[in-house]
């Protein structure tokens, strides 16, 4: 279970995302502490992966702000580059080069600016249990060996903030554990706030401190991960946990 200094990296406030003169994403309060797990949980189509998006600076905000690390991200003030750096996504079907294992671990160190370093990259790909395939090509990869590329890719710039958006779904269940695992380290040996997207109920129960339910955009109930399981305070949550259809 992660552990949290009680500082606030993510404020946001206010945020709205229109598509189309639809609006898909309304959250009037959400924070993140440094050092804590959350989880994102909801239906598909409730607009998870594009609050993780937007909270990655990959999307601008139609509305309203986040505020990371001091700094504001709002519609037409782009977040500063070096403070983008301190975030990265691991995306459920990660996009891996048609190099080596090796070379699509160091090529991230190159895309943030910084010097290749054989030992950071070897280190990543000890983490993760794929320093003997480091120059297998990446792409002959079974799909939970890609995965963990792909974590190692992340690992490897040190980042502050590590998000996750599905990154278990459809592999066998000891890549599952494999990742988790991981994750788990990340966050209790580095103090990685990490921020995780699942449909896996499970996954969030065994990894978060927090859970949050989002429904149509809206982040419905957010609370300690035992306590939204064990007493959801909205019925929709508790409709939710129950498997039940949530409209």
């Amino acid at each position: 279970m992660s552990k949290s200094t009680g500082q606030i990296v993510y404020q946001i406030s206010h945020l709205r995302k229109i598509y189309q003169e639809r609006c898909v994403l309304d959250v009037e309060n959400f924070n993140v502490k440094q050092g804590e797990i959350v989880a994102i949980i909801g239906p598909s189509g409730s607009g998870k992966s594009t609050l993780l998006r937007i909270m990655n600076f990959l999307e601008m905000p139609s509305e309203g702000q986040v505020e990371f690390m001091g700094a504001i991200f709002e519609q037409g003030k782009e977040m500063p580059l070096a403070l983008r750096r301190r975030v990265t996504t691991v995306f459920q079907r990660p996009i891996l080069l048609n190099r080596t294992v090796e070379e699509n671990v160091a090529f991230a160190l190159s895309l943030h600016g910084k010097e290749k370093s054989q030992n950071k990259v070897n280190q990543a790909l000890n983490e993760v249990g794929l320093e003997k395939l480091n120059n297998q090509r990446a792409r002959t990869l079974s799909a939970g060996e890609a995965q963990r590329v792909a974590l190692a890719r992340a690992m490897v710039i040190q980042p502050d903030v590590l998000m996750f958006d599905e990154p278990t779904a459809n592999l066998d269940p000891y890549n599952v554990l494999l990742i988790e695992q991981i994750i788990q380290r990340l966050n209790r040996e580095f103090g990685i706030t990490i921020i995780l997207v699942t449909h896996n109920l499970f996954q969030a129960k065994r990894l978060a401190g927090r859970v949050a339910f989002l429904l149509e955009g809206m982040i419905i109930e957010i609370n300690d991960t035992a306590l939204l399981f064990q007493n959801p305070q909205d019925p929709r949550t508790r409709s939710f946990l129950l498997g039940d259809m949530v409209y």
